[in-house]
């Protein structure tokens, strides 16, 4: 085992010296069936064990209708309710037989299904996993019990001020996008989803269908069998017709502020944010940004030095650029540990920012930043459940691990230049939102 992660690392991290290699650069099958159903199998050097990742193309971002956000997130509850042939008891009974492990999590734009277990057990997985994508079945009974537990794990999470900041952050900072809602949803339509069987029918029909449905195998296995297996189980799976109108945000106008005042006592947070374009591995600008992300808020940057570790104003400092299908946010996040100080680390992000603009980041550091994404990435794909993993995340945006080679390509190009261009064009103040949380005030004033 330990030859093979050495081989598989030595083989992927020579592509940071030798660019034009891929930094994806396992073999691959992609076989798309008549249904729509697309097929990856990834063949790895890790024996006996398999990783099975069921990647729907849908999450929070279709969630089109008013007063129905949290399906998505829903039905990755839902999914695990059973069918006629493999109900709930049946189901688990067989992945604990096989010592299977598995998991499900919804994000903005993809529901994952993942299981990892020995290879022998692969046509069993296929066959109950092909079982509920087709033939899921519930009660309305059961039904309400599991959006009554959707929002117990709501209000669980609200308890975060972390995730209270990101939910008060996009409702501000968005205003048709379906991305104005978390993935948990609206508090109002989590408390009114017991009312919502019928349109639960309803959201299941449209989205769990193949065309939406990518198929991840990465492990001891090869291509034509896997095929096979997956024909046979997911074959007559019918193809749907529904298409969700997306609705676009239209540009904002001018800069916009919100400030929660948490119930408890907290270390102050801060979100910065500005308005960025949708995931492309074409689009330099969008490679800037990810990379801006690093040069001016990564542990090495000047201002985390100066915040984090020099002038001790703060315990947490980072930025990014998260990939997805619509336009987002680029967002740098502090937590500040005297509430005195979060106007003066405010001024310092900003002010990082606006320096972007008009000093060019030197060259050498921009290609050190390149040549450590990529041997960082290399070095998380370590066995067949990282690298089913990582294919995931990318194949929810355009279904083809094709799309890593390209958006690292596209780094190996970005230019001082191009960075100045894309902080110019994206960090203005009328793309700008802020949001600040922090203890409200005690019943005396100051901070609790």
């Amino acid at each position: 085992m330990r030859l093979a992660i050495l081989g598989l690392c030595a083989a992927l991290l020579a592509t940071a010296a030798d660019a034009p290699r891929k930094v994806f650069s396992l073999a691959y099958d992609q076989h798309d069936f008549p249904n729509g159903l697309r097929l990856i199998t990834v063949p790895t050097e890790f024996p006996n064990v398999v990783a099975l990742y069921i990647v729907v193309q849908t999450g929070s971002r279709n969630e089109v209708e008013p007063g129905k956000s949290g399906f998505a997130h829903f039905f990755e509850h839902m999914m695990f309710r059973g069918t006629k042939n493999y109900p709930p008891e049946k189901y688990e009974a067989v992945k604990a037989n096989a010592g299977v492990a598995s998991n499900a999590y919804t994000s903005d734009d993809l529901t994952v299904y993942h299981m990892t277990f020995s290879k022998e057990d692969l046509p069993k997985m296929l066959e109950i996993e092909a079982d509920r994508f087709q033939n899921l079945e519930y009660s309305e009974a059961v039904f309400r019990t599991e959006a009554l537990a959707v929002l117990g794990e709501y209000n669980k999470n609200s308890a975060s001020p972390n995730v209270k900041l990101f939910e008060v952050l996009r409702e501000t900072a968005f205003d048709k996008s379906t991305y104005k809602h978390t993935t948990m949803g609206f508090l109002k339509d989590i408390q009114d989803m017991p009312n919502q069987f019928q349109y639960s029918r309803e959201f299941f029909n449209r989205y769990y269908r193949p065309e939406y449905v990518t198929i991840i195998v990465a492990g001891d296995v090869k291509p034509e069998p896997v095929r096979a297996l997956v024909a046979k189980y997911f074959g007559n799976w019918k193809r749907g017709s529904y298409r969700a109108a997306i609705p676009g945000e239209p540009p904002q106008t001018a800069p916009r502020e919100a400030k929660v005042d948490w119930p408890s006592p907290t270390l102050p947070w801060l979100a910065v944010a500005f308005k960025s374009p949708a995931y492309s591995d074409a689009n330099r600008e969008v490679a800037a940004l990810d990379l801006i992300a690093y040069l001016g808020f990564a542990p090495t940057s000047d201002l985390y030095q100066k915040l984090v570790i020099k002038e001790q104003k703060v315990d947490l400092l980072y930025a990014s650029n998260p990939d997805r299908v619509d336009p987002y946010l680029f967002t740098v996040m502090a937590r500040i540990k005297n509430p005195k100080d979060v106007d003066y680390v405010k001024g310092e992000i900003l002010g990082t920012l606006a320096s972007l603009k008009d000093n060019p980041v030197p060259a050498e550091r921009l290609e050190a930043l390149k040549k450590h994404l990529r041997y960082s990435f290399a070095l998380r794909l370590d066995n067949s459940e990282a690298i089913a993993a990582t294919l995931a995340r990318f194949v929810a945006l355009t279904r083809t691990p094709e799309t890593i080679n390209r958006k690292y390509e596209l780094y190996t190009k970005i230019t001082p230049e191009d960075i100045r261009a894309a902080a110019r064009k994206y960090f203005v103040d009328n793309a700008r939102t802020i949001v600040t949380l922090a203890s409200a005030p005690a019943a005396g004033g100051g901070q609790q």
